[in-house]
């Protein structure tokens, strides 16, 4: 099972990832990514289905067109783990500069 991340840790973990932030209320970490078109943003989804299927660790999200709300966490772990900073990194780089990324 993954670990927690608490403290210093987390915060340097959050501190390496553009546009991600605390989830408000929540053990989580958000970012909302906004495509060019729906294609674009169901292709980014497809990709990251792959991803998160073959980590066993699969993201929250809502679409809605061109925009994808994601919101990751370990429920395992009660919260942010490795595993979600693994995930984020993997979506930031497939979105590249398409996915231009605002904070939820």
């Amino acid at each position: 099972m993954a670990e927690k991340m608490t403290g210093d840790t987390l915060k340097n973990a959050l501190a390496g990832l553009e546009g991600w932030a605390k989830k408000r209320g929540h053990d989580a970490i958000t970012k909302t990514f906004t495509f060019k078109d729906f294609n674009e943003a169901f292709g980014w989804m497809a990709r990251i289905a792959l991803i998160a299927e073959k980590s066993d660790h699969h993201p929250e999200w809502f679409n809605v067109f061109k925009t994808v709300e994601v919101t990751l966490s370990t429920h395992d772990a009660g919260g942010i783990t490795e595993k979600d900073i693994k995930l984020a990194k993997a979506m930031d780089k497939l979105a590249g500069k398409a996915g231009k990324s605002r904070k939820a």
